[in-house]
Formats: structure tokens, sequence, C-alpha cells
């Protein structure tokens, strides 16, 4: 039974982050063998009930939860960067070419080693991900998260009109195909699948009516989708579905909004579409990177704790321009500062910080499962070095308290503050 001892850092229920200067975190198997925490808390109190075990003293360094990512496009891996005038000529100009490739089993495979390696090393441990439109590339992603006893979510992309050739697919083989993957992937290990429609305009009626059928029969699966990031984007799906009432309302008129559904980017939302999301229990995925890179917008978070839905963090690469979960962080800052109130609105860094971790669990449904380091929580974990960098050295030395102390290390950190990425004590990284 591994007993850790360090600086211990964790959520409560309410998001209130719960911090032990000297820590003890001990990891076991549950009777399925996964992993899990077993105590957290001060070493003081705590280590007394361990006396005989083995213990992996850290000093000088954080033992915190594996970060969550909401959001992120695996076939975009190499599209990161691509300059564009904004989200549509972004995705007809890189995204569409490139995912083209993936329809090859071999170069899906390769690319998904990559992206799966990259997410470990920048502290990511539980990533909502969209493949492709072929089999091919979710088979590939689902088969490395397996060997990287990763928990992935993820599945094929549908898109059966205004897709070029090489990534539209065919409306009734396309939902046979997400079938078939439900049935091999879904629940296997740490795996899930989402039903995926790229999004309302690059899916029929029929499509989007089958994916609705299909999360209706398969209820404990995700679905995921893109709504209301670009305002030339809304114009579009409401010229294509004239019939509802809003974009967002295009998803629930065919059945995909409900628990488990996640939404990602959310940005040009009213009160309806708001109360919406609240009501079904879908949440977003907020993704500032994405939407500073593309000029699409702001999120509103003053508006969605408002009316009261549920939303986390997420990289959105290759829209994104990082797979570190501290840039994504400080770009949410950003996005509340600027896109907000005349006033701004300053996020603390424990939301912040929440907002990646044990937020977005619950956004995926998740909460007690990943994103934390509570008891029962799988124990996915990242040692963070606080001195990674001399100027983080210099700036978290003289952190008077907690927020001092994340702030620093959101505003100034990157992947060489995660010196350990530990899965089912499977140790990553090249400090490691």
């Amino acid at each position: 039974m591994p007993v850790y001892r360090s600086a211990l850092l964790r959520f409560a229920d309410d998001g209130t982050a719960l911090y032990d200067q000297d820590g003890l975190l001990a990891v076991g198997p549950d009777a399925e063998g996964r992993q899990r925490v077993l105590a957290a808390g001060a070493w003081q109190s705590l280590a007394p009930q361990f006396a005989g075990e083995p213990v992996v003293h850290l000093p000088g360094r954080i033992l915190a939860p594996g970060f969550v990512d909401l959001h992120i496009h695996f076939p975009q891996t190499d599209v990161i960067g691509s300059p564009a005038d904004g989200l549509l000529p972004w995705l007809e100009n890189y995204t569409f070419p490139h995912e083209s490739r993936f329809v090859d089993p071999g170069y899906s495979a390769q690319v998904a080693e990559f992206f799966v390696a990259e997410l470990l090393r920048n502290g990511v441990t539980t990533a909502l991900a969209f493949a492709t439109s072929h089999p091919a590339s979710v088979d590939a992603l689902f088969a490395e998260a397996q060997r990287q006893q990763m928990r992935l979510i993820t599945g094929k992309v549908l898109q059966d009109r205004h897709s070029p050739d090489g990534v539209r697919d065919d409306t009734v083989q396309s939902l046979i195909d997400t079938e078939a993957l439900i049935r091999r992937w879904h629940g296997v290990d740490r795996l899930g699948y989402a039903i995926t429609p790229r999004f309302a305009p690059t899916s029929t009626p029929e499509q989007l009516r089958g994916a609705g059928e299909l999360a209706a029969r398969y209820p404990d699966v995700w679905i995921q989708s893109h709504v209301a990031e670009n305002l030339d984007e809304i114009r579009w799906a409401r010229e294509l579905f004239p019939a509802s009432r809003s974009y967002l309302a295009v998803y629930d008129d065919f059945g995909l909004m409900r628990e488990r559904a996640v939404y990602a980017h959310c940005i040009h939302f009213n009160d309806d579409d708001r109360a919406l999301m609240r009501d079904t229990g879908a949440t977003a995925a907020v993704s500032p990177t994405s939407n500073l890179f593309l000029g699409s917008g702001f999120f509103d978070y003053a508006g969605a704790d408002r009316v009261g839905f549920g939303y986390g963090l997420a990289s959105d690469v290759g829209g994104g321009t990082s797979f570190s979960p501290f840039k994504t962080m400080m770009a949410a800052y950003y996005v509340g500062r600027e896109g907000q109130t005349k006033q701004g609105l300053s996020l603390s860094p424990q939301q912040l910080w929440w907002q990646h971790t044990a937020g977005a669990a619950r956004a995926l449904g998740l909460e007690g499962v990943v994103g934390n380091l509570q008891p029962g929580c799988e124990a996915d974990f990242l040692v963070l070095n606080p001195a990674a960098t001399p100027l983080l050295a210099r700036k978290t030395q003289q952190a008077r308290n907690l927020e001092e102390l994340l702030f620093a290390l959101i505003v100034l950190g990157d992947d060489r503050v995660v010196e350990q990425t530990v899965i089912s004590q499977a140790k990553y990284g090249s400090r490691a």
C-alpha cells in the first residue's frame, strides 16, 4: 500500500480547495484491483493508521488531482498553431484536410500514441476527446488509452453533409458504426463512449435523429458536440434548422440534451439556452485558449452561475493553443476579466483549478471518481514541483497563502511543473 508524504491539494464538495502543507495520501486496490484513494489529509492525524507501511517522501512537492480536459480533438494534434481568419475558414483550410488522413489505422495509431503521451506529460489524466469520422481513429485512441490505463471518453464523429470528401460519412453507415463502437469499447476498463455529432450544421436531420435514438438506447454513454461558438456558425445553424428555437435547441429537438451531454463553447447564449442546459443536465466545456485564438467570444461565467448550469475547462486542441492546463486556466482568467461586466470577473485561483479537476469531473458525471483526491476516488494524481523554473521558484517561495501559491503556478507554470503523472501506480514524466 503506497503512502505518500508531501504537500497535498484536494477539493471539498463545494469546490473549496483543501490544502495540507504536510499531507498524507494513501492509495490501494479496490475489489476490482483498481487503485483508489484510501486516505487523504494531514500527516500528523493520519500517519498512525499507516505505521509500518513504506512511505514515499516528496519534500518540496505538491500532490494534486490529475487534470480533466472536457473537450479536445485528438486528430488535431498537428493542427495546433495554424493561422486562420476564424472558425469556419480554419476548419476548411486545416482541420478537414488533416482529419482525412485518419482513415489509415497506422497513422491513427501513431498520432494516438503521441496524443496520449502529451496529455499525460501535461498532467491530464481524464479526457473527453473527439476522434474523426473514421472508426479506425476511435479504435486507435481507445487502444492507446487502454494501454496506458487512462480514463478516456471518445467517439466517432458524425458528419454526413457540408463536409468534404475524406471526412464526410454516410448517414446509415455512420450510425451502424457508432453502435458497433459503443458495444466494442464502452465500459471496457476505464473507457467510455461519446456519441459525437461534429456540430449541427454538418449533420442531416436523419443523422441527428439516429444519434438521439442511440443516446436513448444507451443512456450511460456520453454525448459531445459544439454549440454557439461563432456568430457565422449560429446563423448557419438557424438557416438549416428554422423550426428550432435556437442553435442549442436543435440538439434538444433530436434527443441529444441530457445528463452526460457536454457541449463545447456555449458562448452566445441567452437565458432560455442557459435554462435548457440546467434543466436537461447538459454541461459546457469552456475552451478559453481556442475562443481567444479564433476570436469567437467569451464564455459568460456570470450568466452560467446565475441560471445554474454546470461547466468545466477544456483545452480544445487544435483550436486551443496548448495541451497545458496551466495555460488553459490562465486564459480562463483573462476571459473572466475581459468578457464579463465593465468591472470584470476575477475568477479565484481555487475556482480555476477546480474547473479543471473536480468541477470538470462533475460536469462529466464523474464526481467522486476522478478529478479529486478524496477517499474513494481513483488514484490519478500529479507530483507538482513549485520550483520547476527559477522565476516560479522565486515567486512560490514568497507565497503567503494558498491563493498566492496556486495563482503563481497558474500564471508561471507549464508542463515543467508536472514532475510525475501517476495512474494506477504507473508513473509518467521525463522528470519522474
